[in-house]
Order: structure tokens, then sequence, then C-alpha cells
């Protein structure tokens, strides 16, 4: 596959659009393709961190791995999503593990032309500061979620907020297998297959292979409100 165009890239990712052409342009030569197949580890926990990555297609998963083997996904990033960022700021080796779920290419942008960038444009500084925050806020919800929701709420939540408007209604379509969507809401996966089950049973949800069917929102959030 040949060599993407780095800066039209960036020009259409919301974190960058902003820049001015000449301060995208001094992004470029700090950034280089990443590409992967699936299940190639992109880093390990404790590996230096020394800048950003920007997902352009497949998808890539945070994880951290137990002493036993265990693992806990922490997120799933699609196309267009970033990571690293927090990490690179503090300059500290990277607290998790980053692994390529299915083929793909990603765009290592580095500190240095990142900090450029900060300096140039107080504007990119807030843009990156408002990514953050969203990433937190996130985590947040998910450690309240698990905290307070029980197994069927927690899949429930996560199928009212995954759900797109579809032609017969609001659909999910599972972007990777089942174990690690339960790995990512703390559940087990016989858990995760028998809540499903259990949604299918009382006709709140159709599963469709890797599409689940919303059939009752309303019925769905009354079990969770």
């Amino acid at each position: 596959m040949s060599q993407i165009d780095i800066d039209a890239f960036l020009q259409h990712q919301p974190l960058f659009q902003q820049l001015s052409p000449a301060q995208r342009a001094a992004l470029v030569p700090g950034t280089h393709e990443v590409r992967g197949q699936k299940g190639q580890v992109i880093f390990q926990k404790g590996d230096p961190c020394d800048g950003m990555y920007v997902v352009v297609f497949g998808k890539v998963k945070l994880a951290l791995t137990a002493q036993n083997g265990s693992e806990k996904v922490m997120e799933i990033l699609h196309p267009g999503q970033s990571f690293a960022e927090a990490v690179m700021f503090l300059n500290r080796p990277c607290p998790v593990m980053a692994q390529f779920l299915e083929d793909g290419l990603l765009l290592h942008v580095s500190a240095e032309v990142i900090f450029g960038a900060i300096a140039s444009d107080p504007g990119f500084a807030q843009r990156m500061l408002a990514g953050l925050s969203l990433r937190l806020h996130s985590m947040v919800r998910d450690v309240e979620r698990y905290s307070v929701e029980n197994s069927l709420q927690r899949v429930i939540s996560y199928l009212l907020q995954e759900g797109q408007p579809a032609c017969n209604g609001r659909v999910v379509h599972l972007p990777v297998n089942k174990n690690l969507i339960a790995s990512r809401l703390n559940l087990t996966p016989e858990t995760f297959s028998r809540v499903l089950h259990q949604l299918v049973e009382s006709v709140l949800v159709e599963v469709r292979g890797r599409d689940i069917v919303l059939m009752d929102v309303e019925g769905m959030q009354q079990l969770v409100s």
C-alpha cells in the first residue's frame, strides 16, 4: 500500500484541522506511519512514550495484563481517535499495552512537533485539553458504572450508548468480539452472554450476528434509571 498524504489526513482530523497550513506542515517531518497486522503489539506497558498516535484505519485496544495472564481492556479505539497524549505530556512510561485488533494503520506524531504546535498556537493546546478531558470523563463514567451498576445495567448502558439509528430501529454493531466487550465492561464473557440472552428473552433486544437490534429502548432505559 502506498504512503498516505499525512498533511491531508491531519487536515480532516478535529484535533489538527484548525492549524494553519504552515503549522500542519511543521508536523509532517515528525510524523510517520505505523502499519500493523491483527494481533501485533504497538507498545508494551513500561515502554517509553515519545509521542501520540492517531488511528487512520483499523481498531486498537489498550489493555492491562494481570500476573495471572488475565487481560482487562481499558479502551477500544476507532479511526480518527488518538491515544497516548496524556503519557506523552507526563514523560512517563506507557501504563498500558496497545495492540492492533485488526490490520490497521496509525500515524505516530512525535512529542517534539506536538510541543512546537502548542507553542505556536494556544488554540491547539485547548483542543488537546478538551480531548483529554473527554477521555477522563469517560473513564470516570466507567468507574461509576462498575461501582454502582449490576451486570444487566452495564450491558444495557453500553447498548444504549452505542446504539445507532437504522431502518429497523436502533442497532448496535459489535465492533469486536464479545470477549473484548465483556472485558471493557468489567464482566466475564459468560456473564455478558447470559445478560444478552436475558435481554433477548425479555424481547428487549434481538441478536443478528454481530448486530444487536434494540427492540424496546424505553423499556431498557427504565431498567437503568
